[in-house]
């Protein structure tokens, strides 16, 4: 659990400086659960140049709470949790020097969100919290007031945590977290898990992710591991402590990021998913009459398929689709062993390619079509899909036929280039994985959003 906070000061000399507003929002790693938002009574004058910046001066504050009659909601709001702020030790420092004054000492872990942007977002020209989010398309209001700014680093740490693929502010959170170190029963992490799309990671005590999974119902796959009498499961139920998880709303994205994150973490009970997830391809080749054919064969590392299916059967139950979709000849996509014409021809529903009766031309301009529509072969292009919340949408980055990447941007941010979208998508392995899961993702989903760009 994180609080995510944003302290406005009085200014002045190190140390002497007091609280004038002061946001907390309470973030489990998904949404706000709690929050506390108010203004304080300094007990001291503002400097000007203060004023000029936040908007707040002396008047505001003259019935404002003092930093005491507050201090117990920070204390109980703050608890079990991991402070996150921008530029986490001036605000920890200003807070602890306030609890001081009361004679309390104030220890939390903390998070700094400057130095984790630096560390997974390098290259940006500032990393000042403004400037920032505004290059990553994060909406930002009442700049310089602690509410709008620290609802601006909750969004930043949202980001931050969908761009840490290695899990490492996760893995710190739950080593920090004393209610996690406990070993809990199954039915409270249950509890905590939500009946959405996305990707789950199970730890034992030290915080090490043992499973990575993905579910269209996190809360209902988890318990099946929970309830499964299998020797997996079993050894699973003996060593989780804790499940954390990230909720995708795309299934794409969840399958692309169960993919990724279980070729690189290695999970000990992950290892028959470490394979391939396909086995045969779709391939084309010009025969001797000038006709291109297509054939299912077992994949190929030195090909280049058109797009890939998990068995044989799979790829056939497709071509006999594209066959009635495209008008093709069953005998050129090896669906009709002959030496004369195919079946479809003697029943009037192929054009006669089979016999040399179509021209190659018309033939192989619906052949092209359909390689065209299902290879994504030196396309650069975006597939638009759902996001985490009903005003966010997701975008999966593909450049020059290469999968660059995913990332979530909100419907009010408009992307306008490729260099907008490139800012917002977190870096990911092309590997013939992943180009079957997306290839699949889109012939089963024919009304998804695609952008293509030069």
């Amino acid at each position: 659990m994180y609080a995510i906070l944003d302290i406005e000061t009085t200014g002045g000399k190190y140390n002497e400086e007091g609280i004038t507003e002061i946001a907390i929002y309470k973030f489990d790693g998904h949404k706000v659960v709690d929050q506390f938002i108010s203004l304080i009574n300094p007990e001291r004058d503002i400097q000007p140049f203060v004023v000029n910046l936040t908007g707040i001066n002396n008047n505001m504050l003259r019935n404002a709470p003092k930093f005491y009659e507050v201090a117990k909601r920070i204390v109980e709001i703050t608890e079990d949790c991991i402070l996150v702020a921008h530029n986490a030790q001036f605000d920890y420092r200003i807070l602890s020097t306030e609890f001081r004054r009361l004679g309390f000492e104030f220890i939390r872990p903390s998070l700094c969100t400057v130095e984790l942007s630096k560390d997974l977002i390098p290259g940006q020209e500032s990393y000042s919290l403004g400037k920032l989010v505004r290059s990553l398309g994060i909406p930002v209001t009442d700049r310089h007031r602690a509410s709008g700014d620290a609802i601006a680093t909750v969004k930043l740490f949202q980001m931050l945590l969908d761009k840490d693929t290695t899990k490492s502010i996760i893995q710190q959170s739950i080593r920090l977290n004393p209610k996690l170190q406990l070993e809990p029963r199954h039915l409270d992490i249950l509890e905590e898990l939500p009946s959405t799309t996305g990707v789950y990671y199970i730890h034992k005590a030290n915080g090490d992710i043992i499973y990575i999974g993905k579910s269209n119902n996190i809360k209902k796959r988890v318990n099946q591991h929970f309830t499964n009498t299998n020797q997996k499961s079993k050894k699973i139920q003996s060593q989780v402590t804790a499940v954390t998880y990230e909720t995708t709303g795309s299934e794409l994205v969840a399958l692309l990021k169960e993919s990724e994150e279980i070729k690189r973490v290695k999970p000990i009970f992950n290892r028959a998913l470490r394979r391939t997830v396909f086995t045969h391809a779709l391939y084309s080749f010009v025969d001797d009459k000038g006709y291109i054919n297509l054939k299912i064969d077992v994949a190929d590392l030195r090909k280049n398929p058109i797009t890939t299916f998990t068995n044989r059967e799979s790829g056939k139950s497709f071509l006999n689709k594209v066959v009635e979709e495209y008008n093709l000849c069953q005998k050129l996509v090896g669906l009709y062993k002959t030496k004369t014409s195919c079946f479809n021809y003697d029943v009037k529903a192929c054009q006669g390619a089979c016999i040399e009766k179509e021209p190659t031309e018309t033939y192989n301009a619906r052949v092209e079509a359909l390689i065209q529509k299902n290879s994504y072969r030196n396309k650069n292009m975006v597939i638009i899909d759902r996001g985490r919340d009903i005003d966010e949408r997701s975008a999966i980055l593909i450049e020059n036929g290469v999968f660059k990447g995913l990332g979530f941007y909100n419907l009010n941010y408009q992307i306008t280039n490729i260099q907008v979208l490139e800012s917002i998508i977190t870096p990911m392995q092309n590997n013939r994985d992943t180009q079957h899961i997306i290839q699949s993702y889109l012939r089963k989903n024919n009304r998804l959003k695609v952008i293509t760009f030069n």
